[in-house]
């Protein structure tokens, strides 16, 4: 029995020298890896339609022995062009990838990371590239999983923890408006690298790549 949803690729990997792994995020199934085979060959059907950060509606058939599940039919809704022509921006959204395979479960739903992606790939294919963007995606991710700091306990100037309070206190998912000055920004860059690493136990290597910081 087939079953169908709609996902983003956060990860392709071979196989073997025809088949490839296309592990997803999806809003009702959490993420979920399936195996497509023949995927590799030139006149495959699945050509030009699995990369990484494509959005598209697709179908599987649920393995009953593993985790690995096989990719039936995809139809592709975005492919967010402007992150093929810009590694930094692609390095930003390897990384919030990077960090929800590190913080959550397969096959676990959490319909609000999944929009919360979503949105954070659409935003850097589309905006200029801004290291704020990444530090605004970490903590409304961890106010997704209810893991938001509390700024009261931490060594923040008070612009900082005003700043903080008004995001975790705000439902807006625009990264647009968030615009911590320099100051700010270096404060939160390295309170949050020793959050995560607490929460985490390891913070995806990615992240200063991401940030652009040493």
């Amino acid at each position: 029995m087939e079953e169908r949803t709609t996902g983003l690729i956060l990860r392709t990997r071979p196989l073997t020298e025809s088949s490839l792994i296309v592990n997803w995020l999806s809003p009702d199934m959490g993420r979920i890896s399936t195996v497509a085979k023949g995927a590799r060959r030139p006149k495959s059907t699945f050509r030009g339609k699995l990369d990484l950060f494509y959005e598209a509606d697709f179908s599987f058939s649920r393995s009953r022995r593993s985790d690995l599940h096989n990719l039936r039919e995809v139809r592709l809704q975005k492919t967010h062009e402007g992150l093929r022509r810009d590694l930094d921006k692609v390095q930003q959204v390897a990384y919030a990838a990077a960090l929800i395979e590190r913080a959550t479960e397969t096959e676990t739903p959490i319909a609000e990371i999944h929009e919360l992606m979503a949105l954070f790939v659409e935003h850097i294919d589309r905006r200029p590239w801004r290291s704020e963007s990444v530090i605004w995606f970490e903590l409304k991710f961890l106010a997704t999983l209810g893991l938001q700091p509390d700024s009261k306990q931490a060594r923040f100037s008070p612009r900082t923890k005003k700043l903080l309070d008004a995001q975790f206190a705000s439902g807006n998912l625009d990264p647009t408006g968030f615009r911590p000055d320099l100051g700010e920004t270096k404060e939160l860059i390295h309170f949050l690298q020793e959050f995560l690493l607490f929460q985490f136990d390891r913070v995806p290597p990615g992240r200063a790549a991401a940030l652009k910081h040493e």
